[in-house]
């Protein structure tokens, strides 16, 4: 097959400039990529659009997302991935692969000396300055010694096709390799949207080599520990992978946790759960080196554990990667590696390097500033994404201005070979175009060498113009493919060693954030439904009254506007409304209710909030539950943006997403058992729940109405609690308020009264594990007060009204006292198993350079 007389190829050669990987020296389409044109031709253009329409679907509707930073698309940017994968042939892989592991081999050796004899220092092979002058290398690391095998354990090469048709080492990726959760993902989404690619295609699997890192994880394990207790530390939603974080945390069944989760104690790492505290004996790390210990890194960093160093030291708890291996990600080292590789294995390295010159030696300096427009400039280290030079875009000030720093701080800069990746086929608009694309392949330790995926993560210019291949910049990935002439097993298989399970058998095994973010989605959750529920009743009694007249009804709307100012808490709202502005124009504060974030209660807020909870447990959730809260926050992106706005439109909108968010509601205990934390989530549902509720009684029924507005009143708040149906087959009468007491708060049976919440929320609460038998806690204690309360009520003296003040204080005094109650329970429950307040900080401050 000809790429000229194909029609997906139009254009597709029109400024071929760089290295092609579809194609072989003499212009003709390599064997491996062959079969895949073949499949693609017979799928055809039109399909193609519509299976890369499905895979933008399946990922959006995972969930799999990238957080760039500042992107005004918002924190939580979808994944993209072209539907072309990337294709390298078995034969240049096994190249590829022996390069990977001897580079891995020797950053190893590399990381062991540097922090150990540093005899590459002292025999001249490294200057010092390369290690010395660069942030990565922390001296809180000095001299630890390690129980495994080997330090490094988790590596990443970013590759690139060289001008001499080689696959170049561009960068290396060792603090905390990134990518690994992103390339399953995109593994995944090609086999499920487009199996029919795989036809006659031997596609190598990475199965084994993630069976690999479970092992790997398993026997990092200080003196060999059986099942020990493995955690993912995360720096938390707000990080570009955050994902990958939580992919991984379920993919292997593993706690994800934050800094604020783990404590040191007697020398030991421990995870704070809702009993107490169990030790960790393995961190897979994903915060940066120097921010894992405020007592001796950075005092001012919240992401880690304060004394972790010490325990490292004690070989108490294995990290991986080490803290200090950020000194390998260092581009100083690459000139001197060669040497390395020899002094260490005795053999030159089979990878080649871009070609880079350190300027700290006099030689290499004058070489780069005599050809500076040419190279692409770099500080040794980059912690805060600090600009990259390509000096051939530079102008004559900015060069000069460049000159005169790198002569001032030569031992800051290195120069590198400007290079031009290779492109691969991308598919857009229906055709294929050349793009850019760098290759991130992982190697893990693995008995005396290491174990390498096959494939890895491929990274894709935005657009056919761009040079640099970047995520942050807006490109795309590629599902990484090995073929082999051998048959393979399509099919991928996953499963760990019952010796490795670190599943959560009970409520003490629940990181205490991970219980602390159920409690409150829980009750974010419930203040969106009740919220949504009770607009939605009084956007239906502004559409009656536009069509009646009565002063009944006119006077129950005056009611409700102040109940929604009460119930949502966003005063002053229609409560202070002294010269009645809010009153006359009811509509707008309504909406200020419904759209204002910076308004503490408001539903966008009380919505965003309970988003971000969910987004913080995004391992525990399914794929259904990630479908309905992406449609419940396209529902309120669409709803947002409207330009105008009616009372039929706001019905509506709580119409749609009251079903989304019900749906998500009953999804819930589909994806976490009771043990793994689910009963913490039910606690916040009901609090938050029996709480509105009580809000709602002490907005509306408190003062006595005439005849005609209480009934429309009582008619709202059964409306509101959809409950209106069950009041009239229950009960087969006109409304009164003795009735509706009698349902809403005092019913045993009925699953929306107060009672039941109540009594659902002290059975509930009682299963909350305690250190010892006997200890009996604050929110046991008031949540069986509060029950002991509404139990011991005598309905008669509740609607009493007092005829100065046309109260019912008695029901007044009893809401509020249960609200007092279930507000002392909540705050008993964070300050029994959710306080995260402890804090380290350095008795000496020392500099870390940033």
């Amino acid at each position: 097959m000809s790429v000229k007389t194909n029609t997906l190829f139009h254009n597709y050669l029109l400024d071929f400039s760089n290295y092609e990987e579809l194609l072989t020296d003499e212009s003709k389409i390599k064997p491996e990529w062959e079969t895949l044109l073949g499949n693609l031709r017979a799928i055809g253009s039109k399909d193609l659009i519509s299976k890369q329409a499905d895979i933008d679907w399946l990922l959006e509707e995972n969930g799999v997302t990238y957080n760039v930073y500042n992107d005004p698309k918002g924190l939580n940017r979808p994944w993209n991935l072209n539907i072309i994968p990337f294709i390298i042939h078995q034969n240049e892989w096994n190249t590829i692969e022996k390069g990977i592991q001897q580079r891995s081999e020797v950053l190893n050796l590399v990381l062991k000396d540097v922090y150990g004899k540093r005899e590459l220092l002292s025999k001249g092979i490294i200057p010092p300055e390369v290690i010395y002058a660069h942030r990565g290398f922390l001296r809180p690391c000095d001299q630890i010694q390690y129980k495994t095998s080997k330090q490094l354990l988790i590596y990443a090469a970013d590759l690139a096709r060289g001008p001499d048709g080689q696959m170049w080492v561009v960068n290396d990726r060792t603090q905390a390799p990134s990518g690994m959760g992103y390339a399953l993902e995109n593994r995944f989404s090609i086999s499920r949207t487009v199996p029919e690619f795989f036809n006659e295609i031997n596609v190598k699997q990475p199965s084994q080599f993630f069976r690999d890192l479970n092992r790997l994880l398993l026997h990092a394990a200080p003196d060999n520990k059986e099942n020990p207790t493995i955690v993912i530390l995360t720096p938390g939603p707000l990080n570009e992978t955050y994902f990958e974080h939580s992919y991984l945390s379920s993919f292997l069944g593993l706690p994800l946790v934050k800094g604020n989760d783990l404590i040191v104690r007697y020398g030991k790492l421990w995870m704070k759960s809702l009993i107490g505290l169990k030790q960790v004996d393995v961190i897979l790390r994903r915060v940066d080196d120097v921010f894992v210990d405020p007592l001796e890194l950075r005092e001012d960093s919240y992401l880690g554990i304060a004394g972790l160093m010490e325990v490292v030291r004690l070989q108490n708890v294995t990290i991986v990667n080490p803290v200090g291996s950020g000194i390998l990600e260092n581009p100083a080292l690459i000139p001197f590696m060669n040497n390395i590789c020899k002094h260490f294995l005795n053999e030159d390295l089979l990878l080649p390097q871009i070609a880079s010159w350190w300027c700290g030696q006099e030689k290499e300096r004058n070489y780069v500033l005599t050809h500076l427009p040419s190279l692409v400039i770099k500080k040794i280290d980059r912690p805060n994404r600090e600009r990259i030079f390509f000096c051939e875009f530079l102008s004559k000030k900015e060069m000069n201005e460049l000159k005169l720093e790198i002569l001032t701080h030569p031992y800051k800069f290195v120069a590198q070979e400007r290079i031009h990746f290779s492109s691969a086929p991308n598919f857009v608009k229906g055709q294929l175009e050349p793009r850019n694309i760098v290759c991130r392949s992982f190697s893990i330790a693995k008995d005396n060498g290491y174990s390498v995926m096959p494939g890895g993560l491929v990274r894709v210019a935005a657009n056919r113009e761009e040079l640099i291949v970047s995520n942050q910049r807006g490109g795309t990935s590629k599902d990484f493919w090995v073929v082999s002439d051998k048959a393979q097993h399509n099919i991928q298989h996953y499963s760990w060693q019952k010796s490795s399970s670190n599943q959560s058998y009970g409520l003490e095994d629940v990181p205490s954030n991970t219980a602390e973010n159920l409690f409150w989605s829980g009750r974010y959750l419930g203040r969106t439904i009740v919220t949504a529920r009770y607009m939605r009743m009084v956007m239906n009694q502004m559409n009656n009254v536009q069509y009646n007249d009565s002063e009944s009804q006119s006077e129950n709307l005056k009611i409700l506007f102040k109940s929604i100012t009460n119930i949502t808490s966003t005063f002053p709202g229609f409560m202070d409304d002294k010269d009645g502005k809010a009153m006359k124009n009811p509509l707008k504060e309504i909406e200020a209710v419904i759209f204002d974030t910076n308004k503490s209660g408001s539903f966008a807020q009380t919505l965003s909030s309970f988003s971000n909870s969910f987004y913080s447990l995004r391992n525990l959730w399914s794929r259904d539950m990630w479908r309905v809260f992406e449609s419940i926050q396209k529902v309120w992106t669409d709803y947002e943006s409207l330009d105008n706005y009616s009372i039929v439109i706001h019905t509506k909108f709580f119409d749609r997403i009251l079903t989304r968010l019900i749906a998500f509601m009953a999804l819930i205990e589909e994806s976490v058992l009771v043990k793994q934390g689910l009963l913490l989530y039910f606690i916040g549902l009901q609090m938050e729940q029996a709480m509105m509720t009580i809000a709602k009684f002490r907005s509306l029924v408190i003062v006595q109405y005439e005849e005609d507005l209480e009934y429309d009143i009582l008619e709202s708040l059964l409306n509101s609690h959809e409950s209106l149906n069950i009041y009239r087959y229950s009960y087969r009468s006109f409304l009164s308020l003795e009735n509706v007491l009698n349902l809403i708060l005092f019913d045993k049976e009925y699953a929306r009264s107060l009672t039941y919440q109540i009594k659902r929320l002290k059975k509930d609460i009682d299963l909350l594990p305690v250190r010892n038998s006997d200890d009996l806690t604050a929110c046991k204690r008031t949540i069986f007060e509060a029950l002991k309360k509404i139990e011991d009520v005598q309905l008669a003296e509740l609607t009493a009204v007092d005829q100065n003040t046309k109260m019912r204080l008695k029901l007044e005094e009893l809401l509020s006292e249960l609200s007092d109650l279930l507000h002392a329970t909540s705050l008993a429950i964070s300050d029994t198993y959710f306080n995260h307040s402890y804090q380290q900080r350095q008795l000496v401050n020392q500099k870390i350079r940033r």
